[in-house]
């Protein structure tokens, strides 16, 4: 699953050492998730979403074929 985490923390200049901290996780964490490596439970892509005012959706991109 891809994802515009690392796109919309740059464009409010948020560290992700602050985002992790604000989400309740750690800096690792946020890195590999915009790496690819992670995929988030639901809690922490809602928290996530939230975060930046945004839905789910617009945050994490799901395709069909991910799972292929």
């Amino acid at each position: 699953m891809e994802n515009r985490l690392e796109e919309l923390r740059h464009e409010r200049g948020i560290k992700q050492e602050d985002l992790a901290q604000e989400l309740g996780v750690s800096r690792q964490t946020i890195s590999s998730l915009e790496k690819g490596r992670y995929n988030p439970s639901i809690l922490l892509a809602f928290k996530i979403a939230r975060h930046f005012d945004l839905q789910i959706e617009d945050v994490f991109i799901y395709r069909e074929d991910d799972h292929e």
